[in-house]
């Protein structure tokens, strides 16, 4: 498999506090919490760990922001056909 490797329970590591902070901000603001967790998941897989917590971020940040476009996309649509429709 990989060579990245568990922390020992208590201990700190690259990206470890940052992770978390991404993975929370992917809640309220989904692309900065997207870009924290990527940057938080690059920094723990230079040092060799593990970032459960960057990695679930960029996961949700992903699907935050697709769907986040899927519905800016249909609003679109239903407004400009509400628009036609409308006899302006």
């Amino acid at each position: 498999m990989s060579n990245l490797q568990q922390a020992p329970a208590g201990t700190d590591y690259p990206g470890k506090t940052l992770g978390i902070v991404g993975l929370i901000l992917v809640f309220f603001t989904n692309i900065i919490g997207l870009i924290v967790s990527a940057i938080a998941l690059n920094q723990s897989k230079q040092a060799g760990f593990q970032n459960t917590p960057a990695k679930v971020g960029v996961i949700l940040g992903i699907v935050f922001v697709a769907l986040g476009a899927l519905f800016l996309i249909l609003y679109f649509a239903v407004f400009a056909t509400a628009l036609a429709n409308s006899g302006a």
